[in-house]
């Protein structure tokens, strides 16, 4: 299989799957704010479930992202060391996140009392089996990228939004709640840890050659090269998480359920982002270590200008229909979200950008600098929270969250132009263009919403901005739509 047939069977895969999790996400949000949790209680859920997420990178230390570098990288020098790798690896995940979980678990009480929410209690409790089960299948995710096998993480991801939503909304309807939402959180992550475990096992640990012992050092390498990359991730899970947690701790449960909301909408945007990304990094990896700097830069720059082609225009076209999304879509009961939405808009536009450059950098070996901003960003956006939530309420943590990762975006960018040498003057050019197509779009598009009463309407509106677009950016060269049905077909 070619390089180009490889990366689109790649992007196909894991944006089905990125697609099927997010669509069944966006379902269960909208189904338990709209139907069976109330505000406090929808609120209450996102509360908790932001608190077990900055516990939880205490549960892998950044060696999931690690082995699956290492991994690679033996895949092509050196297979009979692959099994060593995965072996260390996953024994060292299991080992840490038991010990974290079981310290959630002994001092949820503790927690709930600080934060004076007593509700919280009984949900951190569960949260000791989401950050075991969570763990193992972000691990067999990783491993799956790591062998080129994104078929299959995209499966993953697939099988764990499923079967998230039907245990969530099981439980909630047998008169669990809030508990009973957050229980079919840790179903669906058993669910799918079970699975990526039995077939990675199967289909890839069995077809690497098993050398007699490890290099020396190997176990050592690997934890050192999680250093920098637990610093990234636990940084970006401040960064994702504490905003919510202050949220909470400012303004209560109620006010956590708007930005949820906001923040989940913008990240479902995300999507094909993620999926591009996810797939190309472990391949602009593997061209740099052939020292074919030249193809690398290719692949990232190509990926980088559909980014920007789609999320300019979309982020114009969510500031616009923020209103309406929240209002029909998840009841007038939220439209505290809807300011918030406008401005995780943009948001949404760096972190599509983000989402095909960090990865890369991980794979490229400049997993360090990567950590050095991500932390520094991430303190900052701490900072900011502390002085614009008590001042603009929720909105402010929109917009600390904005400006850091923002910060975070560029630099990775120039990052990855210092190993690749990106063509600047050619991004640049294709940005002006991809504004106007912005400009004329946006104009449409305001000139509808008023008319939007409902789902539908909505939908129709959407529809005709993304029409508007489609036959601009095609009839400006930007658009190759015979390309684009290739790889999806």
């Amino acid at each position: 299989m070619s390089l180009t047939d490889r990366i689109a069977t790649g992007v196909r895969a894991s944006l089905g799957g990125n697609l099927i999790n997010s669509v069944a996400n966006g379902l269960l949000m909208v189904v338990l704010a709209r139907y069976l949790l109330t505000p406090a209680e929808f609120g209450l859920l996102h509360y908790a479930l932001s608190i077990i997420g900055v516990v939880a990178i205490f549960g892998t230390l950044g060696v999931p992202s690690a082995a699956a570098r290492y991994v690679t990288e033996f895949a092509e020098t050196a297979p009979g060391q692959v099994r060593h790798v995965i072996r260390f690896s996953v024994a060292v995940v299991l080992t840490l996140s038991v010990g974290i979980s079981a310290v959630l678990a002994v001092g949820s009480p503790h927690v709930a009392s600080f934060l004076d929410e007593p509700g919280l209690a009984p949900l951190l409790v569960l949260g000791a089996g989401y950050v075991v089960c969570n763990t193992l299948r972000i691990s067999f995710g990783r491993l799956f990228q790591a062998v080129n096998r994104v078929d299959w993480s995209g499966r993953l991801t697939a099988i764990s939004g499923i079967a998230r939503f039907t245990g969530a909304v099981a439980l909630v309807l047998a008169g669990f709640g809030a508990a009973g939402a957050l229980g079919g959180y840790v179903v669906g992550f058993a669910v799918t840890a079970l699975v990526g475990g039995v077939v990675f096992y199967r289909l890839s640990y069995t077809s690497f050659p098993s050398a007699a012992e490890a290099r020396d050092g190997l176990r050592r390498r690997i934890l050192e090269y999680s250093v920098p990359l637990t610093a990234t991730r636990g940084a970006n899970v401040l960064d994702k998480r504490i905003d919510t947690v202050l949220v909470g701790l400012f303004l209560g449960p109620a006010a956590v359920g708007y930005y949820t909301i906001a923040k989940q909408v913008s990240e479902f945007g995300s999507i094909p982002a993620k999926s591009l990304g996810y797939t190309i990094s472990p391949t602009v990896g593997e061209q740099r270590a052939k020292d074919d700097r030249n193809r690398a830069r290719r692949v990232y720059e190509t990926s980088l200008r559909y980014v920007l082609l789609l999320y300019v225009p979309g982020m114009v076209g969510l500031i616009l229909v923020a209103g309406p999304i929240v209002a029909h879509v998840f009841g007038p009961e939220y439209d505290g979200a809807a300011p918030v939405l406008q401005v995780m808009a943009g948001f949404m536009f760096v972190n599509a950008i983000n989402k095909v450059t960090s990865d890369g950098l991980d794979f490229l070996g400049r997993a360090r600098e990567r950590a050095m901003v991500k932390t520094a960003t991430a303190v900052a956006n701490f900072l900011l929270n502390l002085v614009l939530i008590p001042r603009i309420g929720v909105v402010g943590a929109a917009v600390a969250t904005v400006i850091t990762y923002t910060v975070y975006t560029v630099a990775n960018v120039y990052v990855i132009h210092t190993e690749l040498a990106l063509n600047v003057g050619s991004i640049a050019r294709l940005l002006v263009a991809v504004a106007g197509i912005a400009a004329v779009m946006g104009g449409v598009v305001q000139l509808l919403v008023p008319m939007v009463s409902g789902v539908v309407s909505l939908v129709l509106v959407v529809g005709v901005g993304v029409a508007v677009w489609g036959v601009l950016a095609t009839l400006g060269g930007l658009l190759d739509l015979k390309r684009i049905r290739a790889v999806l077909a």
